[in-house]
């Protein structure tokens, strides 16, 4: 279940909302004027989030090349690398 607080409780609680952050790794909602405005979390659940979402963008991008045929083998892939390294 979310957590949601007003905006004010950002220059009154911040201490308690980063705490909170911090402990459950997760973010917390702020609003302003009743609607939703900003969801505030720790740096390290942004990162993750953010790594998750570019992985799956990479292997979206993967499987659509599988899919119009345009990848290469294993091996030749592994010979390219190989020649790489030799040189």
């Amino acid at each position: 279940m979310p957590i949601i607080r007003p905006s004010s409780d950002i220059r009154n609680d911040y201490n308690g909302i980063s705490k909170y952050c911090h402990e459950n790794q997760e973010a917390v909602f702020i609003t302003k004027n009743g609607k939703g405005d900003l969801a505030v979390m720790p740096i390290e659940t942004y990162e993750k989030l953010i790594g998750k979402t570019e992985l799956r963008i990479l292997l979206a991008e993967g499987t659509d090349a599988i899919k119009e045929g345009n990848y290469r083998s294993a091996d030749i892939v592994i010979d390219d690398l190989k020649k790489r390294v030799t040189k």
